[in-house]
C-alpha cells in the first residue's frame, strides 16, 4: 500500500497528490509515468510523474477527474493509501545539451510540461513557456512555471487569464519575432499538439510531443497504446511517451482516443452515483 502524504485541489476537476513511494522516487525522471490502482478491484491507469522528492521518498501526481478511477482517487484523503503504484515507466524526456527551448502546455497537460520545464531550467537552459487554459478558474501551476521560465506567455480561450487566444497564436508570434529554439516541447490535448506541430513544421523547428493514449500494462504487451509514428507502429509506454511530433499520425490518434469517451463517461457516472448513495 502507498500512503497519500498530501492532497491539494488545484481547480474544480484537477487534484494534486504526493504519494509515499521511495523506490519510484529514487529513479523517476521528467517525462516518465506510473501506473496505479486505487484498490484491489480497481483498473490500472497511467499518470505522468509531476514531481518527486528523493530524500522524502515521495512522488507527485496531478490528475483530472474524467473517469471512474480518477473519481475514486478524488475521494481519497491524505493519510489514506492506494493499492498499487508502479514505476517509473517510459523513456525520460531528453533534456541534456539543450540551450533554448519553448515549452507549450495545454490544460492539465501543464502538469506534465512543468517538470520538464523545471529540469531544463535547472540545467541552465533558457525556457520560454506558453501555457493555455479555457478560463482563469482552470489555471494550475502558474507560479511554478513563472519560477522556471525566462518568458511566460499565458493564454486563455475566453480572455479571463493572460491574453485571449490559443497557444499557437503565442508561439507563432515568438517564431515570427525571430526567436530560435533547439526544440519545441508540446504537451496537452491531441488537437493542440497537432496544430503546434503544423506550425513548427512551417518554421522547421524540431518538436517533441508527449503521447498519453490508453495504457493497460505499461510494458508494451497489450498493444493498447499503439501509435503510428513515421509510418511505423510504436508503443507509447515503452517507445515513448515522447515522440517526434512531425512524424506522429495525429488523425489516427484522435480517432482512437474518441472510441473510449462514451465508455469512460458511463463508468464515471456509475461511480459518481455510487459515491452519492454512500454519502447520502
Amino acid at each position: 500500500m502507498y500512503e497519500i502524504v498530501t492532497k491539494e485541489i488545484l481547480n474544480p476537476t484537477v487534484i494534486k497528490m504526493e504519494i509515499q513511494a521511495p523506490a519510484v522516487a529514487k529513479k523517476a525522471l521528467p517525462g516518465q509515468f506510473i501506473i496505479l490502482r486505487v484498490d484491489e478491484k480497481g483498473e490500472r491507469i497511467p499518470l505522468t510523474v509531476a514531481g518527486y522528492d528523493r530524500e522524502k521518498g515521495t512522488v507527485t501526481i496531478i490528475f483530472q477527474v474524467v473517469g471512474a478511477t480518477t473519481e475514486c482517487l478524488r475521494h481519497k484523503e491524505a493519510g489514506e493509501s492506494i493499492q498499487d503504484f508502479v514505476g517509473p515507466l517510459g523513456t525520460p524526456t531528453h533534456t541534456e545539451g539543450l540551450k533554448k527551448v519553448a515549452i507549450v502546455g495545454g490544460g492539465v497537460g501543464c502538469a506534465i510540461a512543468y517538470p520538464v520545464a523545471k529540469e531544463l531550467h535547472d540545467q541552465g537552459c533558457t525556457v520560454h513557456s506558453i501555457v493555455g487554459f479555457r478560463s482563469r478558474d482552470l489555471v494550475i501551476l502558474e507560479q511554478e512555471f513563472a519560477a522556471c521560465s525566462e518568458k511566460l506567455l499565458k493564454m486563455s480561450d475566453d480572455g479571463s487569464w493572460g491574453e485571449k487566444g490559443l497557444v499557437t497564436d503565442a508561439l507563432r508570434n515568438l517564431l515570427e519575432a525571430g526567436e530560435q529554439y533547439d526544440e519545441v516541447i508540446a504537451i496537452g490535448p491531441l488537437v493542440m499538439m497537432k496544430f503546434v506541430c503544423a506550425l513548427t513544421k512551417e518554421f522547421d523547428v524540431k518538436t517533441v510531443v508527449s503521447m498519453n493514449p490508453i495504457m493497460v500494462d505499461g510494458t508494451g504487451m497489450c498493444g493498447g497504446c499503439r501509435l503510428t509514428v513515421g509510418g511505423k507502429t510504436k508503443f507509447a509506454c515503452v517507445d515513448g511517451p515522447d515522440f517526434d511530433g512531425h512524424a506522429v499520425d495525429f488523425d489516427e490518434a484522435i480517432q482512437r482516443a474518441a472510441m473510449y469517451k462514451e465508455f469512460e463517461r458511463h463508468a464515471y457516472e456509475e461511480t459518481c452515483n455510487l459515491f452519492m448513495k454512500a454519502e447520502g
